[in-house]
């Protein structure tokens, strides 16, 4: 397996999710560019989004995902979170019609029961990506699509920065990074009986630089990625 330790030029301290997103709540927003995630969104042939029927919203965060996801026609929506600070949040926005604090590899939801399973930025949080595969999988009925918005590993190695945040004391704190090659997303989806049917990288351009101009050193670097899974029927 890849270690980020072998990449880190930031050497933060590192917390642990909940603890991380608990104390990063308050400026989450204001950190993460819409062109990392929800321009991926935007690009996807696949799904028909407004012909969704319920969506299970994994590592749901403040509910930005399930803003976009109301805007494009998504009626129905659970989220789960480890956070309660962030779904407090969520709470607060009423995207989500039920919303859950679980671990996304366990969530609790019924087996099943949505046509699309959806998260956005937390790959890199997890240790190994098969449980998260398997318990999507387990969420969906037949015909279902899954999308992962993944933070790019190319990115991660290039930059050797981990998910962080600036504390109010105004430290640098980095959250638990894991890094997953495309190919770890591609055997943990085909291992758990999913079919990839669309895929997109999202790469540093004029959009990030007119955020981030500092990261000109980085243009062309891809930094997320987005898979598009099918159940297939029987």
């Amino acid at each position: 397996m890849v270690q980020f330790a072998d990449f880190d030029t930031r050497g933060y301290r590192m917390v642990d999710v909940r603890t991380g997103y608990g104390q990063w709540v308050s400026t989450y927003e204001e950190t993460v560019e819409d062109v990392m995630d929800l321009a991926l969104l935007d690009e996807l042939t696949e799904p028909s989004w407004a012909t969704v029927r319920r969506a299970a919203d994994l590592g749901c965060g403040t509910g930005r995902t399930a803003a976009w996801l109301r805007r494009h026609g998504v009626t129905a929506i659970d989220g789960v979170d480890l956070t309660p600070e962030m779904l407090a949040v969520a709470r607060s926005k009423g995207g989500h019609d039920r919303l859950f604090e679980a671990d996304v590899t366990a969530t609790g939801l019924d087996s099943g029961a949505y046509d699309l399973v959806i998260s956005s930025l937390i790959d890199e949080h997890l240790a190994d990506l098969k449980p998260f595969y398997a318990e999507a999988w387990r969420l969906a009925e037949p015909g279902a699509r899954c999308v992962i918005v993944a933070f790019h590993p190319h990115f991660i190695m290039a930059s050797g920065m981990p998910t962080h945040f600036t504390s109010e004391s105004g430290e640098p704190i980095a959250i638990t990074t894991h890094v997953h090659l495309l190919s770890d997303h591609v055997m943990a989806g085909v291992a758990a009986g999913w079919r990839l049917v669309e895929m997109r990288e999202g790469v540093i351009d004029d959009r990030w630089l007119a955020v981030k101009p500092k990261w000109e050193r980085y243009r062309n670097h891809p930094i997320s990625a987005a898979f598009v899974w099918r159940k297939d029927l029987g």
